[in-house]
């Protein structure tokens, strides 16, 4: 019995895989997980063959199908396990990592395989790869100082095994063996300002600074504590002042999942005084060279720099351990803190409705956190905290 949309989207991962036959040699692999991927089955000579032909949703029913069908009228064409290393992680990259990550993530992976993976392993059949190959490689990276690095490439070729091993092209990840081999690296800490006292100082900078542009990219950054890249990045689509909502669609946040965020009164007017300014524009913060581009990475860094502060004082990302850290200060509860972040809930059934969990709870938050803001700017008592109640 052929499958349905219904009946994939629906399918829930289980303690071990298992898979869904829609016929005629198609199925569909659902790991423990969540994973969905699709295989195509094939005889030849009287021995089974497979080949992976992609992950659902980024494959659906339809082009499934369509690929099966080539495959099954094309058998040569199937992958043998002699597949070279290279072939399978442009495949990896192709249909797992460019459809899924961020554009920034995406450029880091590339750059990675480019420049410490492929030279080593392009070429290479995937089982001829041992593990003590792929620790050459990284500990060729941690001995030049770059820890982090090493992790990630050793990480990354990781992934690629694991999807030649959905794929049914080799059995064993020659990666997974090694990470205990490597020094492990240092825990990152991003700088960040804490304390009223330093916070107020550090908004009265701010609201100084001389650079409009900047600086009201510098107090959305306060006021939402959002990634950087969402903020610089944000555009007026997303935005809606009536209801008082920031929606930062899944394709731009870092877990992939579409995320809310409450905005205070404060941060309405600083939203309406912005659109003076950009609100023709696409972008809110448009770059000041008129390349149809919104302002650099940079940009926060550097005006943070101007203002007095290194680079172990406080950071563009450091304005989200600023709020975390004064939240929880302030005992504000964990999750609704977790949740206003983004942080990937490691609870299965609350992280299916993460988009608007907590909101009324979070909608209280970050309207206290923007009256905490002006008071330690101004020297102003901090607000008192509203009561706040979670019902679960």
């Amino acid at each position: 019995m052929s499958l349905t949309e219904f009946e994939i989207k629906n399918a829930k991962p289980k303690e071990k895989a298992y898979s869904l036959s829609d016929g005629r040699g198609l199925i569909l692999d659902v790991r423990p997980n969540g994973g969905k991927f699709w295989v195509a089955r094939i005889w030849i000579d009287g021995k089974e063959k497979r080949r992976g032909l992609g992950t659902y949703p980024e494959i659906n029913l339809k082009k499934a199908r369509e690929l099966n069908y080539e495959t099954r009228k094309n058998p040569l064409t199937l992958k043998s396990k002699s597949a070279a290393f290279g072939d399978i992680a442009k495949e990896w990259m192709d249909k797992m990592v460019l459809p899924t990550k961020a554009p920034s993530y995406s450029r880091c992976i590339n750059m990675s395989l480019n420049k410490h993976i492929l030279p080593k392993l392009k070429s290479l059949p995937l089982e001829e790869i041992t593990p003590g190959m792929i620790l050459s490689i990284c500990q060729a990276i941690a001995d030049d100082g770059y820890l982090s690095a090493a992790a990630r490439v050793r990480q990354f070729i990781s992934q690629i095994f694991d999807y030649a091993i959905a794929s049914n092209l080799i059995k064993i990840n020659p990666a997974a063996s090694i990470s205990k081999a490597l020094q492990s690296p240092p825990e990152v800490h991003y700088a960040a300002i804490t304390g009223d006292a330093q916070i107020g100082a550090l908004l009265q900078k701010i609201y100084s600074y001389d650079g409009e542009l900047v600086k009201i990219a510098m107090k959305i950054s306060a006021f939402t504590f959002c990634r950087p890249s969402e903020v610089r990045e944000s555009r007026w689509e997303e935005f809606n002042l009536d209801n008082r909502e920031w929606c930062i669609p899944a394709e731009r946040t870092k877990m992939k999942r579409e995320h809310i965020v409450p905005l205070s009164k404060q941060t309405i007017d600083i939203l309406k005084e912005l659109q003076g300014i950009s609100g023709n524009k696409q972008w809110l913060f448009p770059s000041l060279r008129n390349n149809g581009r919104p302002i650099s990475d940079g940009t926060i860094r550097v005006a943070l720099r101007v203002m007095g502060y290194a680079k172990e004082e406080m950071t563009a990302h450091g304005f989200r351990a600023m709020a975390s850290t004064t939240l929880n200060s302030y005992e504000w509860p964990a999750d609704v803190i977790e949740a206003q972040l983004a942080h990937i809930d490691k609870n299965k059934i609350r992280r299916a409705y993460n988009r608007s969990m907590y909101m009324p709870q979070r909608i209280k938050m970050m309207q206290w956190w923007a009256d905490y803001l002006d008071a330690v700017r101004t020297g102003r008592k901090v607000p008192k905290k509203p009561k706040v109640t979670i019902n679960l």
